[in-house]
């Protein structure tokens, strides 16, 4: 399986606190390939929902923890699951990110979080639903 996370900058993310790290080691470990991509990385070409992606191998004994093995632009259709893992704040950039992902067909390419969860239980905003 190919598996996109979009992240913060890789350099900022730490080994045993990021669960986005142990997420791409579990993947790692049963043999699935990651790659990852940061909200600035998405457009659309076409129609499709495109990313410029690093392909990555991780070593986390290593320092750095990861190894860049190739970088391409390829549409997000050709990944079986792709998480959005982005660290809010939720701003304009953001927001943009959720609706290029909307765009991949569920049938297709699974989408966790769901794009249009995040917009609907902003970290901020959601708790002011209830009493």
């Amino acid at each position: 399986m190919q598996v996109a996370f979009i992240v913060d900058p890789l350099s900022q993310l730490q080994v045993g606190h990021d669960t986005s790290v142990a997420l791409m080691e579990a993947l790692q470990n049963r043999g699935h390939r990651i790659f990852c991509l940061g909200i600035g990385d998405l457009y659309l070409d076409q129609g499709e929902t495109w990313g410029a992606v690093q392909e990555i191998q991780l070593d986390l004994g290593a320092d750095p923890w990861y190894a860049v093995k190739q970088e391409q632009l390829m549409p997000l259709s050709q990944m079986q699951a792709v998480w959005m893992r982005k660290d809010p704040p939720v701003d304009t950039a953001y927001l943009y990110a959720t609706y290029l992902l909307d765009r991949l067909s569920p049938s297709q390419t699974l989408v966790l979080n769901h794009p249009a969860g995040i917009r609907s239980a902003n970290e901020k905003l959601y708790a002011l639903q209830f009493k």
